[in-house]
């Protein structure tokens, strides 16, 4: 079964890596059933950790690959053009998305939508706010892959693996912190594991593009590997971080970043 993933294609490698991260996310998400509320304490250090997380595949598993690509390759940019451009384009991005997609976060309101004005259902806009930073993390998968099957210097199966590792660790307490709040809010155990769960499906969405995008226009690459990791750091700094410091519990929380840093940057120096 393993040398059957390891031989398969990137697009599949990305497809089964996506429903890997989902899974884990349905894991986060059947929390509703088996308790009432999550611990504040718990949940402050599960966010920092899923942040140190995101921040340490945001550099080994995405940025460097993309440098040393670029640098290898036969353009007459600077090696770091192409990493500079693409974290800024996805970062660009997921501001564009908060600024189309009518949201709310589960901690704080970030003032990207005004409730007033839109006829969605709270529900609704917090999972839409779940599900549009869910996106990048599935991109980031693919093309990850993409760049391990195209023999990319730094970049490797195994750091594939690591990344969507990674990613998975942090979907579980994300599936968690959304279905419980929206049980407390008056929803059916069922609807909210189905919301909390269904938030996760359009990573095996963006695990898919962005491998399948990698293949086809391959100088793209670089661009790619960067845009994935600007679009996730924007995750981590717009909610990530200022949810896990809203609590009373900023320390432990800060120490769940530190935690999940190392623990990102082990598995994908060791595996890769």
């Amino acid at each position: 079964m393993i040398d059957w993933f390891l031989n398969a294609g990137p697009i599949t490698q990305a497809f089964l890596a996506g429903v890997f991260t989902w899974l884990c996310t349905v894991a986060g998400s059947a929390v509703v059933f088996l308790v009432k509320e999550i611990d504040a304490k718990f949940l402050a250090a599960m966010q920092g950790s899923a942040a140190g997380v995101m921040t340490a595949a945001t550099f080994w598993s995405l940025l460097s690959p993309a440098i040393s690509y670029a640098e290898s390759s036969d353009s007459s940019l600077p090696a770091w053009f192409p990493a500079a451009v693409g974290f800024l384009a996805g970062g660009a991005f997921l501001r564009l998305l908060d600024v189309v997609v009518p949201h709310i976060h589960l901690a704080e309101d970030h003032g990207d939508t005004d409730v007033k004005k839109t006829k969605l259902s709270r529900t609704t806009m917090l999972w839409l706010a779940v599900t549009i930073h869910n996106f990048p993390e599935g991109m980031a998968v693919g093309v990850a892959f993409a760049a391990a099957n195209l023999g990319v210097e730094g970049a490797s199966i195994t750091s594939a693996i690591a990344l969507a590792i990674g990613i998975g660790l942090q979907n579980i307490p994300e599936g968690s912190a959304l279905s419980l709040p929206l049980h407390a809010e008056g929803r059916s155990k069922s609807r909210a594991f189905n919301l909390g769960q269904s938030s996760a499906l359009i990573e095996i969405v963006g695990a898919v593009l962005g491998a399948a995008a990698v293949i086809v226009v391959r100088p793209i690459l670089p661009y790619a590997l960067a845009f994935a990791a600007g679009a996730m750091i924007f995750v981590v700094v717009e909610e990530l971080i200022p949810e896990s410091q809203s609590g009373d519990n900023t320390d432990v929380a800060t120490m769940g970043f530190m935690v999940g840093f190392v623990i990102m940057m082990i598995l994908d120096v060791a595996l890769g």
